[in-house]
């Protein structure tokens, strides 16, 4: 694939609310077989969405950003509802980089009937997020298929971060033969590791502080693994630093072979693996993870 290493500094951001306008704007670009990447973000952008975006002018020689909460792959109503939004900073931020298209569409406009469409995944169903996260799966698949459909892009752009949603997405685009490339970009982080994630703007100054453990539990049990120690034993000791922790709750912290997202308690020579964790700091719910394999020894 070409890399597209110079920008226009007179890109202007055309800002597209429906999809008969989005569908307008990119046809002239596909009939003259100009490449477009896709980010789609909930908005509340921060550094790892911009490194999303970043990507894909690398790749494309156009980049969409899509913003929009989209409600049905929310299990928690409340979550929903105090998702941060803050509108006028994102296109500052996007302007700032010169994007050219970002879509924010209401609503009405992606769901204009509700949804009788259903998505099942299998295995990714019953574990990790999909099984503390009822149905949140097939929400982020009807959202990520509509923009497939209504964009058509060469590329799409997704966080390591949410590690088993790429598996999920890699998975759907699979399996309905959608003609693009899936690009995992790694997880951006605080100086002190914190992943970052829109969420974290909620938290308050003392949960900020508490919540960098999530980083140094699976730092420590991936350094643990790799010098040989058993990995029930591992996670006994991390559980417990995880309660001493104020605010802290943890959810579920598991080791999974990365590429196919399935759980392992021993390391597989050869494999990529993940340590992923999900826990509630100050009732917020964060996650994160890191890949590591068994030849990148610490020693």
């Amino acid at each position: 694939m070409h890399l597209f290493c110079c920008t226009n500094a007179l890109v202007v951001l055309e800002i597209l609310h429906t999809i008969s306008a989005v569908r307008s704007a990119l046809k002239p670009l596909k009939a003259t077989h100009k490449t477009i990447g896709l980010v789609p973000t909930m908005g509340a952008l921060h550094e790892g969405h911009l490194e999303l975006v970043k990507k894909s002018k690398l790749y494309s020689e156009f980049t969409v950003v899509t913003i929009f909460v989209n409600p049905i792959q929310f299990n928690n109503s409340e979550d929903l509802e105090k998702y941060p939004r803050q509108l006028e900073k994102d296109l500052e931020k996007l302007r700032a980089i010169s994007v050219d298209f970002v879509f924010i569409p209401e609503i009405s406009e992606i769901y204009p009937h509700p949804v009788g469409l259903t998505f099942q995944f299998g295995d990714l169903e019953n574990l990790l997020e999909g099984s503390f996260r009822p149905g949140h799966f097939n929400g982020v698949a009807i959202i990520v298929s509509k923009l497939f459909h209504i964009i058509q892009p060469d590329s799409a752009f997704f966080g390591q971060k949410d590690l088993q949603q790429v598996a999920v997405i890699k998975r759907l685009v699979r399996d309905l033969s959608f003609d693009l490339e899936i690009k995992v970009v790694p997880t951006m982080r605080e100086p002190d590791g914190l992943a970052l994630s829109s969420r974290n703007l909620r938290l308050s100054s003392e949960g900020r502080k508490n919540a960098k453990v999530l980083f140094e539990v699976i730092t420590e049990c991936r350094d643990e693994l790799l010098k040989g120690e058993n990995w029930f034993q591992i996670r006994e000791k991390a559980k417990l630093k995880l309660d001493a922790t104020p605010s802290v709750k943890l959810e579920y912290l598991e080791m999974v072979l990365t590429d196919e997202f399935k759980p392992v308690d021993v390391l597989v020579p050869g494999e990529s693996h993940s340590i992923c964790i999900a826990a509630f700091v100050e009732n917020i719910r964060l996650i994160d993870n890191i890949n590591f394999s068994p030849e990148n020894n610490i020693n």
